[in-house]
């Protein structure tokens, strides 16, 4: 049986969690003190996700670079990879809150966001 110790991150109580697993299974989770607290643990174990932030290039914007998110989760081991798409993107201003910067990033079936306004010069 193996076991794994996470603080969670779903809420703002950052409950000491245990999680028991047998054979990949989770088995067991204790030390939460919500749902959101056992959802978070058996996911972190099995498969971890996380949202993406960064920036990217605009050309010909009042800014020189546009803050972007994933639009949802990707898997943790995807990050990496996820970085080097959003490095590699070069946009033209404008962009808008909300414009797609990177589609399905990395095959992943998430987009990249635009998370402020840049206007054209």
């Amino acid at each position: 049986m193996e076991k794994r110790e996470l603080t969670c991150i779903g809420c703002p109580m950052g409950c000491q969690i245990t999680v028991e697993l047998e054979n990949g299974e989770v088995t067991s989770v204790t030390g939460n003190t919500c749902k959101i607290g056992e959802n978070y643990a058996k996911n972190e174990v099995t498969h971890p996700e996380r949202t993406v932030t960064s920036t990217a290039v605009i050309l010909g914007g009042d800014k020189p670079r546009v803050s972007v998110k994933t639009k949802s989760n990707i898997p943790k081991d995807k990050i990496a990879d996820v970085m080097k798409e959003i490095d590699a993107a070069v946009m033209k201003a404008p962009i808008h809150i909300g414009d797609v910067v990177v589609k399905d990033v990395c095959g992943t079936g998430v987009d990249v966001v635009a998370t402020r306004n840049v206007e054209i010069i």
